[in-house]
């Protein structure tokens, strides 16, 4: 199992090498120059020569590459233009608005989504089944942004049920952040639910009609234990694999969602570097995530092995 994990992690050297390049030279040849945040509009070109050079953003591609490779090997992200903050100070900062609400979005989306799934492999065919997956196939064609303003409308701006914004930091009051977090979290989710439903009906009802499923349900137990207890723990390892990628899709939406709900989290400040050309904390926060995801794809990994005794990771 270890040496799997350093082998992996070991692969994950260049891979994250190659994304730090393409984030770099991608950033780097998109228009605008982050020189004119800091001027007026009328800025003369000596003043605008002048803030590049203090940027060492009149350096060669290849030198300024150099110098960001540098960094990243001394745990350096660099320096936000527009912020004049470390960019890793920056992103820790926001880190536990994005990673609180992806959990919840996780916890939405897995609990809901196997038990719709689950519903509709024991009821094949029938009206459940028809019901759950339309209801999937619609959460999976919504727009994110769209569902949470229909949310807002619905149970903040007409019922007065949830705030539309205004976070609240889970230390400060555990009450006040549920009621923060749950429509962004909802809303996060409801793409991502449709999809494990679907793929959870479809690992159980392959599962169902193997030949030790028939036998327990000959031996008389319960329908509901024979899915329960035989059934689930067989179909894991694929309904895993979907919960991974759910994960790494719950971490993109998160841009959206936050500036729809007003949060302050990672995928706010996203948008605040693009909107501005802010490169080092663009370059920085794509780096993030392509850890972050991973550690994702790891840990599902390791998970089989976990789940199912039948996989050797060795």
């Amino acid at each position: 199992m270890w040496q799997f994990i350093v082998r992996r992690l070991l692969i994950s050297v260049p891979v994250l090498a190659l994304v730090s390049l393409m984030s770099f030279a991608v950033i780097w040849l998109v228009p605008g120059d982050p020189a004119a945040v800091f001027l007026d509009a009328g800025a003369t070109p000596q003043q605008l020569a002048q803030v590049r050079h203090q940027l060492g953003l009149d350096e060669p591609f290849h030198l300024q590459m150099l110098a960001w490779y540098g960094r990243i090997l001394h745990g350096d992200l660099g320096r936000s233009i527009l912020l004049n903050r470390s960019v890793a100070a920056a992103i820790v900062e926001r880190l536990p608005v994005t990673l609180s609400l992806t959990a919840l979005a996780l916890a939405f989306a897995v609990a809901m989504g196997i038990v719709a799934g689950l519903l509709a492999a024991m009821r094949h065919g029938g009206w459940a089944d028809q019901s759950i997956m339309v209801l999937a196939l619609v959460g999976l064609s919504v727009p994110e942004f769209w569902f949470g303003l229909m949310l807002i409308f619905a149970f903040a701006v007409r019922l007065h049920w949830f705030p539309a914004g205004n976070f609240v930091p889970i230390n400060v009051s555990f009450a006040g952040w549920w009621q923060s977090m749950a429509l962004p979290a909802f809303t996060l989710a409801a793409v991502q639910m449709g999809f494990i439903a679907r793929m959870t009906r479809s690992a159980m009802l392959e599962v169902l009609h193997q030949d030790f499923i028939r036998t327990a349900d000959a031996k008389g137990l319960p329908w509901s234990v024979v899915v329960a207890r035989h059934g689930l723990p067989n179909a894991l390892v694929p309904i895993l694999t979907v919960i991974g990628i759910v994960t790494g899709g719950l971490l993109g939406g998160a841009v959206v969602v936050e500036q729809v709900f007003s949060l302050p989290g990672v995928g706010r400040l996203v948008i605040g570097a693009v909107l501005s050309r802010d490169f080092p904390v663009i370059q920085g926060t794509l780096l993030f995530v392509a850890v972050i995801y991973l550690l994702i794809n790891l840990t599902v990994d390791v998970l089989y092995a976990v789940v199912d005794p039948r996989v050797r990771l060795e």
